[in-house]
């Protein structure tokens, strides 16, 4: 039987204390680290733990976790030790010069008993504090190095011994498994979190019935949002190559200043990806070619996909973060692939099912058109005829008078029934939908002039609204165009078009010096004509100075 050796050294206070008590209790503080990690909930959590149980496990005063980011420099430092006041005197964190960045460049544990006199050192920055013994350990995470541990100023111990630097390296090993489970975690929550909305999303657009709220454009930026997380989500839509991008939805941060307007140049997509292609991240100055200058300034990146692409017209989904917010990482590109091919096939499918409604009912008008030509017409065409034939066996002025009257009825109906032909045989087939005809109407009508054009859409436009409807809509809103630039002396017009449940609203307002009442208003009768022929109802409000508004209501049905 062997007995345990023990050696005192003396303590802070001039007393002894045994090595054996020092290594029990920084088993207790590793062991206590260890129970600390698994029990965390986030990485971010992690991280924190990871640098509070180093500086408790060695005694050290300050503490500090690097995380290596893609571009080889510290993207994260988390510190223990370092007040408020400190903090602010030391200004901005380092990013892996000096010392710090030697561990990057060789990972393997560095003890020294003073920093300042190692080769790579810097000079401390005004108001930082005294350091000089120093420990650094780097936190693998299988061949991969995660970040390093970096410890300074051992509590009136002297210096980091070779026991320190054991117990460190074991709490390393062990923030690293624990690290990488919770990325790995995190990660496949982020997946099944895509997947989940991009399949609600499919589901809702492949509903296409009319009593739905929000547009197919509406829904597919509510569930990217859902999905992503981020900060803002755009849907940005380009009507023709060389053109200005025009906001179709945008949700979140400074979304109403982006909402319905002409937001960057577009530059830096690149036309020739396709609806299925990988997403690009944009950065720095390329940021401006999605967002207006005045707000770029408040966001850090943006990564971008195509969703839609249908001739000219290119629909493109916009995924923007702060500089708060987590960098774009390779799965949610992936995912936002995924996400993006799911959506792009379920407009398309959506819109092969209104083509094929209305083709149904175009074969439905070709077939009644035929049958009243080649079935209707040619039996009252053979009645008159019989009609007119008995004259010659009828005597007397009333008889002969009351054939003439039947026969001129029938010759009226078969004129009536050749207008009713007529009217069922020239429909266009696969028309555009309305939202990109009235985006295009408004580009037509405004271009060349200083009007800015804020353009709103809201609720099932493109599957809610009759061809007869959108016909009368796209009327009034040229008249009411026209009238604002000739008269108005306008520098902002907002169109706002939304669906309802039974009626269509559209309001046209505009920043001009309105109009006298009582005045020439042919223009506006003509709207109130189009619209009391489909049973809607025209209302203009346009007192001097204030501008004009109009509110247009027409049934669904």
């Amino acid at each position: 039987m062997s007995a345990e050796r023990t050696t005192r050294v003396a303590g802070p206070d001039g007393g002894t204390e045994s090595i054996s008590s020092m290594v029990h209790g920084g088993v207790d503080h590793l062991l206590a680290g260890f129970a600390a990690l698994a029990e965390n909930q986030g990485l971010q959590t992690v991280l924190e733990r990871v640098v509070a149980a180093s500086c408790r496990l060695v005694d050290a005063k300050f503490a500090a976790l690097g995380v290596i980011g893609p571009d080889g420099v510290l993207s994260h430092f988390i510190t223990v030790g370092l007040n408020e006041h400190q903090t602010a005197q030391i200004g901005a964190l380092p990013v892996g010069h000096g010392v710090l960045g030697l561990l990057i460049r060789e990972p393997r544990p560095l003890r020294l008993k003073d920093l300042r006199q190692h080769p790579a050192a810097f000079g401390f920055p005004a108001g930082h504090p005294q350091m000089t013994s120093f420990l650094g350990v780097p936190i693998r995470v299988r061949d991969t190095v995660f970040g390093n541990l970096y410890l300074t100023e051992k509590n009136a111990r002297g210096d980091f011994s070779e026991s320190d630097e054991e117990l460190t390296v074991a709490l390393a090993a062990a923030a690293g498994v624990a690290i990488e489970n919770m990325r790995l975690f995190e990660a496949e929550t982020r997946r099944s979190q895509w997947l989940e909305r991009g399949q609600e999303a499919v589901r809702a657009l492949l509903n296409s019935s009319p009593d739905r709220s929000l547009s197919d454009v509406e829904l597919v930026a509510e569930h990217a949002k859902a999905a992503s997380g981020a900060a803002l989500v755009l849907i940005l839509t380009r009507l023709s190559p060389n053109k200005s991008l025009y906001c179709e939805v945008a949700l979140g941060l400074h979304s109403d200043e982006l909402r319905g307007r002409l937001v960057g140049d577009g530059s830096a997509l690149h036309d020739g990806m396709g609806p299925f292609g990988d997403p690009t991240v944009l950065t720095g100055q390329h940021l401006g070619s999605v967002l207006p200058s005045s707000e770029t300034e408040a966001f850090e990146a943006a990564m971008y996909t195509r969703i839609t692409d249908r001739g000219n017209q290119s629909r493109f989904l916009i995924i923007v973060r702060t500089r708060d917010d987590p960098p774009f990482s390779p799965v949610d590109q992936r995912m936002a692939a995924a996400f993006a091919s799911q959506i792009s096939s379920a407009l398309e499918l959506t819109q092969m099912q209104i083509q094929r409604e209305q083709d149904a009912v175009f074969g439905d008008r070709d077939r009644i058109a035929r049958d009243l030509h080649d079935l209707v017409i040619q039996r009252v065409f053979a009645a008159g005829l019989s009609i007119q034939s008995l004259r010659k066996h009828v005597v007397g002025e009333e008889p002969l008078a009351r054939i003439a009257s039947v026969t001129t009825e029938l010759d009226a109906t078969i004129g009536e029934l050749r207008n009713t032909i007529y009217s069922l045989q020239p429909v266009t087939k696969g028309e555009a939908a309305l939202s990109s005809r009235i985006l295009a109407l408004v580009r037509h009508a405004l271009e060349g002039s200083p009007v800015e054009p804020v353009i709103h859409f809201s609720g099932p436009l493109d599957i809610a609204v009759r061809e007869a409807t959108a016909t009368q809509v796209e009327a009034i809103l040229r008249e009411a165009l026209s009238n604002a630039l000739q008269h108005a002396h306008a520098t902002t017009i907002e169109v706002s078009l939304s669906v309802g449940k039974q009626c269509l609203n559209l309001r046209i307002k505009d920043n001009g010096g309105g109009f006298a009442q009582g005045g020439r208003r042919s223009g506006l009768g003509n709207m109130q004509q189009r619209a009391a022929g489909l049973g809607g109802t025209v209302e203009i409000a346009s007192p001097l100075g204030q501008g004009t508004s109009i509110a247009v209501a027409l049934p669904l049905s």
